[in-house]
Order: structure tokens, then sequence, then C-alpha cells
């Protein structure tokens, strides 16, 4: 009698799928080992750097699961990518519900998604908090749930959205589907935040490395702000094609690509102020390589998929290394040589320290649980906003706050006050919440700024910040080690964030064995916080009240600063 055919393995089914929906021979080991997690049924953390093949892990997968993969994707742009990605992509069936669609579109995509003709769908997490969208995608009986730009569930994180707050709550909603969480940039405190927010508890955690030694890293000091935009727009104009040159106003945006397009070159603006119609003609020239510079805010490029980026050059500082890392991170997706070139006038940091300067107000908070108590039941957000006049952003602000102070409860029909909570017992440990916030952001806008005015390795900086050591103990390219270099005749790569750092070998710097990264530790003015990273001479610490602090190693040990906690 014959032998029944072995069933291929699941490694066997995803690497077939790979090569013959979408073209690709091999998967990376990463890759691999989360897309097996998510054929299991596992909830999945993943962390990959940019170009490192994220959005395979659900695409895979997706095409040999049993129904519709969910897709909850923050930005209306980086869903028309995803969605015009798969679609060049042999079987498989992609669409979007979207506020820049027109009824009749969305429309269609409901019944594609009734019909069961759809392999994925891309929400945003606005359209979820639509009864009539978490109906009908509960109906659709999901068998992944995604959540791509993870880290902005977290209120660690330099992106946070409190709509994404909710997604934990979704998830029940249509049926508790297994959860795919995807992000480039997650240091360790905000992996836990995602993993707390979406209800992931015991979660698979891949993570690949942020580094990405194919970027050079660069940073050119400027004194005079004239002389900066005149260098802006020759060193675009000199350095390889296609890039980005990142701008810190719209109004900047549309002056440089004016300047660019003046010298010949095919340059283009992009913000927030154009018409979606005109911004996805930018987005899609650029993707068609008819563009040699896109000038743009810090919206465009994420999620875009394009390989060949060959420089990001920043005209403005960012906010944090997160998103700096983030919009760097578009360039040399081919894994060839490509730059990353910051422009930084000190003077910059002074809007970004104003925009991490506002919290709200006392006042507003209790007024807002009044507001909510007055109801008898659960108050649907919408009513709360055409009672308030809060736009939908500030509402769901506040609410949050409140929530986490212990005051207000988030449920399926709406937010009512828990029983008993004092109102202004919550709205001061709400505007004390705000303000732990706010020294988080100002604390990463001085992270920038050690970053920026480092005369040590930039690679070791950055990568430090993630709590992540440097590979193999060797700088791969940047500014510094390149200088050091040629002034000592010998490879000796710099390796202190900060002035005055030694040109030693980073593989010789000595570390502080006593606190590793990862370490939970206590300091007697700032709290509990996690070491991210350790040089020769100082510690960098994430306290969860007081934000990154860089304390000297000297003086950690010499004045007991920070106490270990066990079992932490």
């Amino acid at each position: 009698m014959p032998r029944a055919a072995r069933r291929p393995s699941v490694r066997s089914r995803l690497g077939d799928a790979a090569r013959e929906v979408f073209g690709w021979e091999e998967l990376r080991p990463a890759q691999l080992a989360a897309m097996e997690a998510v054929m299991a049924g596992e909830d999945t953390i993943v962390v990959m750097p940019t170009g490192a093949g994220k959005s395979a892990v659900y695409q895979v997968p997706g095409v040999l699961l049993d129904g519709p993969v969910l897709v909850v994707s923050p930005l209306i742009a980086l869903q028309r990518d995803q969605v015009s990605a798969l679609g060049r992509s042999a079987g498989a069936r992609a669409s979007a519900v979207n506020s820049s669609q027109r009824a009749r579109e969305n429309a269609q995509t409901w019944e594609r998604v009734r019909e069961g003709a759809l392999d994925f769908l891309f929400v945003s997490p606005e359209q979820l908090a639509k009864p009539d969208v978490l109906a009908m995608v509960g109906g659709a009986g999901p068998a992944l749930m995604v959540v791509d730009e993870a880290h902005c569930v977290s209120s660690w994180g330099h992106d946070f959205r409190p709509d994404y707050l909710a997604l934990g709550r979704v998830r029940d909603r249509i049926g508790h589907p297994p959860l795919l969480a995807l992000t480039a940039s997650a240091a360790p405190p905000v992996r836990a935040d995602i993993l707390r927010h979406l209800r992931m508890p015991g979660a698979r955690e891949i993570v690949s490395g942020f580094d990405r030694p194919e970027i050079h890293l660069e940073v050119v000091r400027h004194q005079d702000e004239e002389a900066k935009s005149r260098w802006v727009v020759e060193r675009a104009a000199g350095e390889a094609k296609p890039g980005i040159v990142y701008a810190g106003t719209r109004k900047e945006t549309e002056r440089y690509a004016a300047e660019l397009s003046s010298l010949g070159f095919a340059g283009a603006a992009y913000h927030a102020g154009m018409t979606g119609a005109a911004r996805s003609a930018v987005h899609d020239a650029f993707h068609a390589g008819e563009l040699d510079v896109v000038v743009a805010t810090s919206a465009f490029g994420m999620g875009i998929d394009k390989t060949d980026v060959r420089f990001v050059l920043h005209a403005s500082v960012p906010g944090s290394l997160d998103a700096y890392y983030q919009e760097l991170g578009r360039a040399g997706r081919d894994g060839r040589p490509a730059r990353a070139i910051l422009g930084y006038r000190s003077e910059d940091l002074g809007v970004q320290r104003y925009r991490a300067s506002g919290h709200p107000d006392e006042a507003a908070l209790a007024a807002l649980m009044d507001r909510i108590r007055a109801h008898t039941g659960p108050v649907p957000p919408t009513v709360l906003r055409e009672e308030t006049g809060l736009t939908h952003s500030a509402l769901t602000s506040l609410v949050h706050l409140l929530s986490e102070a212990g005051g207000l409860l988030l449920e399926e029909a709406g937010i009512r006050a828990v029983p008993g909570a004092r109102r202004d017992t919550c709205a001061r440990e709400a505007v004390r919440l705000a303000e732990a916030r706010t020294r988080l952001e100002r604390s990463r806008v001085e992270m920038m700024r050690g970053y920026a005015e480092s005369e040590g390795c930039r690679r070791r900086a950055l990568l430090g910040y993630f709590g992540e050591d440097l590979p193999a103990g060797e700088c791969a390219g940047c500014d510094n080690c390149e200088a050091s270099e040629h002034e000592d005749g010998a490879r000796g790569p710099a390796v202190l964030a900060g002035t005055g750092g030694s040109t030693a070998p980073s593989a010789a710097i000595p570390t502080a064995p006593e606190f590793p990264p990862g370490t939970r530790v206590s300091h007697r003015a700032w709290g509990e916080g996690e070491v991210m990273s350790g040089e020769a001479d100082r510690l960098t610490v994430l306290f969860t009240e007081a934000g990154y602090r860089t304390l000297s190693l000297d003086a950690v040990r010499e004045q007991s600063l920070l106490t270990p906690l066990v079992g932490a």
C-alpha cells in the first residue's frame, strides 16, 4: 500500500510562497523565525531596522492563512504603498479602507471582504473606532491582526498616537486573532509598553538589531542659518541620487525644492499643507524614479518601498534619535552604500525644546471628568467631542491621561468615570503623568544634541541609545571615526559620545560589568530606570519619571548613585 504524501513543512511552505508569489528567493533568518511564529498562531513582536523586510513577515503567511489579514497602518500614504506593493505580486489580494477614498471605493472593498476575496485589508486606528467598521471586520473572521509602526502605541515612544491605545480592545471585538506588532525603532522599555498596551503577555520577541552598516553617518555643524541653507542645497546637489531632504517647515521644503529645480534637478516638495492628490503625485513620481530629490517634512517616506535612496539629508535637527533613526533608515535599503547627513545648528534645538514643553491644564482635566460623570452611562467619544469642542486628538490625549491616572474606564460603548475616583486627585495625577512625558521628550532632545555634538563614534552613540552595542566592536563608517583614523594614521575608531573622547579601538573599551544594558536600577532623585548603554566613562539610563540621563561612571561608583533592582 503506497504511503500518503508527506505534508510540506511550514518552513517549506513559507519558502515556496515567498518565491512563487513575491519572487523572493531567500528569507532572512529573523524573517523566517517571525513567520513561523505567525503560522503557529503566536502573538509576536518584531523589531527590524528599516529595509530589513518587516512587511514580509505578514505578507508571506498572509497568502497561506485561512482568512484575511487585518493590517493597522497609521498613514494613508503608507497604506497606499503597501497595497500597491502587494498588487505587484502574483496572487496577493489587497485593499484599504480610508477617508481619502470615495465612498464607492470603500464600499467595493467591504464587498470583497464579505465575499472572502481579500487576503489583506489595510485600515487606520481611527477607522477601527467606528462600530460599523468593527462589525464588518469581525464578520470577516481575520486570521491575523497586524499593528504596523507599533511604537505609536507607547507613551514612551517618539511618535505616540493615542488612537493606538484602543487596539488591544479592538482585537477582542474581532474574534481575538493572533497579533503581530511591527516596528523599526523600539528600545526595550518601548517594547515592554507595546506588549502591555496591546495585551500581548508572553508574546514572542524577535529583534534583529538596529545597525545599518551600509549607511555612513555624518554631522556638519553650522553657526549661521543663511550659510546652512546654502550648504543644504549645495550638498543635496552634490550627492548621488535619488535622495530625500528633510526640512523643518513647509516653507523650507518649497524653497529648497525650488532651488534644486533651478539647478536642473528634478525636485519636489512634500508636506501636509498640500492636497492629498498632490502628495500622492509626488509620492508616485519618486517611487517611479522620476524625481532626483524630494524635500519633505517628516511624514514622507514612512514605509515607502523604494530601495535605492542614496542619501538622506536633514536640514533641521529632529526632536529625537528615534525619529532620526527612522528617517535616515530610508536610505540604502538595497544594501548598497548610502549616506545620512545631519546639518546641525545648536539654535535649532530651541524649536524642539518648545515642542516638548506643553502639558494639559489641571482644570481642563477636571472639567472633562465632570462632563463624563454628568452622563448616566458610557459616553461615546463623538458625543464628548460635540459637548466639549475638543478635537479628536486632543480629546483622545486627555482621556488617555485620565485613564492612566485611574479616573476613567474605556469600554466598548464609550468612556465612563471610575466609581469612587476622586476628580481632583485624578486630574493632578494626569498632570504628573503629562509632566513626566514632557521630561522624557526634553531628554530626547538632549540625546539628539549629544549625538550631533559628539566627538566620538556616531554609530556607537546611535546604537547605544537603543540599548545595543556596536557589532564586532568596530564602526562601519562615520565622520568622527574617519577623522580619527586620519589623525592617527592607523585604524582606531573614536569611541566616546561626548567631548574629549579616546581614539582607542572600540573593542578595547572598558565597560561597567555591574551595569550591563537592560539592568533595572533606582536613583535617589530620578526613581527607577533601565540602563540603555555603557561607555568608558558614562552610563545612559532611561528613567520612568526623568527620561534619558547620562551619568558619569566614576560618580555612579563613588557616590553609589544607582542601585540595581534585584529580580526586576
